[in-house]
């Protein structure tokens, strides 16, 4: 999976002009892209539900997005949001 960190500062960022950047880096190399899961840290939600996906310490949510043909992993500021991408 190849590995995209964000970083902005001086602006409060949200997880929906987070998602809108991401989703612009992601169809930049491929135009069927879709998001197969993601991470809020501020919220504390992440998609899928899927606990019992953890593994070797790695939240189910990315697990998933490794094991579901995720190809891209963008991150902003240190993880604050996570989107993984087909």
């Amino acid at each position: 999976m190849h590995n995209i960190t964000v970083a902005i500062k001086g602006v409060k960022l949200d997880y929906n002009q987070a998602k809108r950047i991401a989703e612009i880096m992601a169809l930049r190399d491929n135009e069927s892209t879709m998001l197969v899961s993601w991470f809020d840290r501020e919220q504390g939600t992440h998609s899928p539900q899927c606990l019992r996906c953890e593994l070797e310490g790695a939240p189910g949510w990315e697990v998933y997005g490794r094991n579901h043909e995720g190809r891209l992993r963008i991150s902003f500021n240190d993880d604050q949001f996570v989107f993984i991408y087909s």
